[in-house]
């Protein structure tokens, strides 16, 4: 009875502790999955051409790290070993379906133009990543806030490079002019005083181009992160 009284009456982790918190940040520097751990590169390149497609992306990512982590946490001691691959992708693949169905009738046209990219997120390094090696191993609520941190830092980087190519690419930011108007015989801004949009920023090789900037500033300002020779 003196170890139940004990065991109760121990402190409880506070939801957000320090530990609880890195959970979330780290991947938002140190530790980004994108630039560091060099997952999810593929739709970094394709469909950052615009920033509410990065937007769209990002969140649609974060919906399935959080909810897969918290799944795959709940199930984590009656999932065999021999098939937990299968089940997690079952998992990705659910919620991912759900995903798709909310774009189709709630952003047709974004959905369209991200296209199998959507689907794409089931195979998703960073998402079975996360499964395997945190959720499988850990409670829930971290669970969440590691499937949250992971996701957000993928959010981050996506939005961050498209406002680069859609900016200097297109002249707008998630739809709206900035440069002034491009129309020929209505210019006005800085394309009345020649300015010209940069068509080459909307290729798929600039957004490598800009992932590698990003990662060169990351290492240069973390000597953790820089290789020793």
């Amino acid at each position: 009875m003196s170890e139940i009284a004990i065991k109760s009456k121990a402190p409880r982790e506070p939801l957000f502790s320090k530990k609880n918190k890195k959970l979330i940040t780290d991947p938002l520097t140190d530790n980004n999955p994108v630039t560091i751990q060099v997952l999810g590169i593929c739709s970094a390149l394709a469909i950052t051409v615009q920033v509410s497609q990065g937007v769209v992306m990002g969140l649609s990512v974060i919906f399935v790290t959080v909810m897969g982590n918290l799944l795959i946490s709940l199930l984590r001691n009656v999932i065999p070993s021999k098939i937990r691959i299968i089940v997690q992708l079952v998992v990705a693949a659910s919620l991912v379906i759900i995903v798709n169905e909310v774009l189709k009738a709630y952003l047709p046209d974004i959905s369209e133009k991200l296209s199998v990219f959507v689907g794409l997120i089931i195979t998703n390094c960073i998402i079975m990543g996360r499964f395997e090696a945190f959720a499988m191993a850990n409670k829930p609520w971290p669970s969440v806030l590691d499937g949250f941190g992971n996701g957000l830092g993928y959010a981050g980087l996506l939005v961050l490079v498209a406002i680069f190519r859609e900016l200097f690419g297109s002249g707008t930011l998630g739809g709206i002019p900035i440069f002034g108007n491009s129309l020929p015989g209505e210019e006005s801004g800085l394309y009345a005083m020649g300015y010209a949009n940069n068509n080459m920023m909307i290729l798929p090789p600039m957004a490598l181009v800009i992932v590698g900037c990003i990662i060169w500033v990351q290492r240069s300002r973390n000597k953790s992160l820089q290789e020793s020779h």
